[in-house]
């Protein structure tokens, strides 16, 4: 089945300043399996270099089908994903960040992150960057997104020229996978793992980096960073709003992944 292509008007415009990049934010939706559509928020700068596909942690609800410029108030707001999406852009990214598909009452959880039909929504998303704008296709995932990410680069048969895993899930729940319990021997490109020395998450303890480097044998290109500082506004060790969101130092942990990419496409 062809994916059918949905695009919204353009929703949002936000700049650093007055003379700043504009980023041009829109949401679209594809039919990646029948009756099924995945909703993505696209968010484009001027001249990009690479394309960012993103994958918050928890169950991956965002409910951005209707406002782009209402995320605020959407289900996953703080993600470190989506809250730093401009950072991306402003580093010359398209970013797309998933959102789960409406046919999955519990979101992304139990399962669906490392299925058929996960990667098959996603090999969508990154067939339309590809054919859209032709740049090198990224996955990037945070927290549970993580299971995502690598199980997506794995498993899908499209061209993905790189990952990046932060906070990484590590220790098994009920909730899914974790990225260590998967194939890593079968990812072939770049990759950089990411995490804070403070992340007090059970699920994603800052030694699970060097465990996931260990075993991505096959990689081009692997490299471990650390980061520490920042601040917590949240007493939920897994919260968002905490080391293991890298809240207080966004913009550091975004510049390295950004410096990565470019690095890597060279």
């Amino acid at each position: 089945m062809r994916s059918r292509l949905i695009v919204l008007p353009l929703l949002f415009l936000f700049g650093t300043s007055v003379s700043g990049p504009v980023v041009q934010e829109e949401i679209v939706t594809l039919e990646t399996r029948p009756q099924v559509f995945q909703n993505f928020l696209l968010a484009k700068p001027d001249n990009p270099v690479a394309s960012l596909i993103l994958f918050p942690g928890g169950a991956g609800v965002l409910n951005a089908s209707v406002h782009a410029d209402q995320l605020h108030s959407r289900p996953g707001k703080n993600n470190f994903l989506v809250r730093t999406r401009k950072n991306f852009a402003e580093h010359g990214f398209v970013v797309a960040i998933v959102d789960a598909p409406p046919d999955r009452k519990d979101g992304m959880l139990y399962g669906f992150r490392n299925s058929a039909e996960h990667v098959k929504d996603i090999e969508a998303i990154i067939a339309y960057l590809k054919k859209s704008l032709g740049l090198p296709v990224w996955l990037i995932g945070t927290s549970r997104g993580t299971e995502s990410a690598t199980y997506v680069a794995i498993h899908s048969r499209k061209k993905i020229e790189g990952l990046v895993l932060t906070s990484s899930m590590t220790v098994k729940n009920e909730k899914g996978e974790t990225v260590t319990g998967m194939a890593l021997d079968q990812i072939r490109m770049p990759t950089l793992v990411v995490a804070h020395y403070s992340d007090a998450c059970h699920w994603t303890p800052p030694d699970g980096a060097k465990k996931i480097a260990k075993r991505l044998v096959n990689s081009p290109k692997v490299e471990v960073k650390y980061f520490s500082g920042g601040y917590s506004s949240s007493s939920r060790p897994c919260g968002a709003l905490t080391a293991h969101g890298y809240l207080g130092i966004e913009g550091k942990v975004v510049t390295a992944i950004a410096d990565f990419v470019k690095t890597s496409l060279k």
